[in-house]
């Protein structure tokens, strides 16, 4: 199994030297904001389709930026099934593993994935940076927001409560547009596929809900 450390101990630090950092600034305002010695000890690794980037216990070395493909934060439930904790498409992940001692859940890869690794402990230091520690700590806000929403999401007891919930909150105007599978979607909602698929067709029949392919809307 691919792992975060046999990955960063076969990337070479020159990688670092390698990397487009007026590119990269552009695209984020974080990695804009990021000192200079945090960017010289920052590699870029490809991680292929399904490999784990990190697995629960494993103590962190560094954080995580998404640039391309997705990654995502996985548990198991008592049930045996997979629940989604974070998507990462552009931005980073596992933001909470910057001063733990070990990871509490599963990084894996829903697409083969560029990330950049910037070493934790220079990370440390780029917070006491104003400029960078502003930025770092307006983005866990946001952050924050989308966590309580997600965990709003899965208390709620129905199938049909959590999709109404999700389009509400993530779609705009009733309406969105699914960018995973609806066995992924499953897994975001804590629900199994089977159970996401009767609640659609119940929603459907009754005329609650229209699907069009990815597209979803409440009537």
């Amino acid at each position: 199994m691919v792992t975060a450390e046999k990955i960063l101990k076969e990337t070479r630090p020159a990688a670092a030297s390698r990397l487009d950092w007026k590119s990269l600034a552009l695209g984020s305002p974080l990695l804009a904001a990021l000192p200079g010695p945090a960017r010289r000890v920052t590699r870029l690794l490809e991680i292929p389709l399904h490999a784990s980037l990190f697995s629960q216990g494993d103590r962190p070395k560094a954080m995580f930026f998404v640039l391309s493909g997705e990654l995502r934060l996985v548990r198991r439930s008592r049930s045996g099934g997979e629940i989604i904790l974070q998507r990462s498409r552009h931005g980073f992940l596992a933001e909470a593993s910057v001063d733990q001692p070990a990871y509490h859940c599963d990084a894996v890869a829903a697409e083969p994935s560029s990330v950049l690794a910037i070493q934790r402990d220079a990370f440390s230091r780029a917070l006491a940076v104003e400029a960078f520690r502003d930025r770092w700590i307006a983005h866990l806000a946001r952050e924050l927001r989308r966590v309580r929403t997600h965990s709003e999401r899965l208390s709620l007891k129905t199938a049909r409560e959590r999709v109404l919930h999700f389009i509400e909150t993530e779609g705009e105007q009733g309406m969105i547009n699914l960018r995973q599978s609806k066995k992924d979607w499953a897994a975001e909602l804590g629900l199994t596929h089977e159970a996401l698929y009767r609640a659609l067709a119940k929603m459907e029949k009754q005329g609650e809900l229209r699907m069009e392919h990815s597209r979803l809307t409440v009537r």
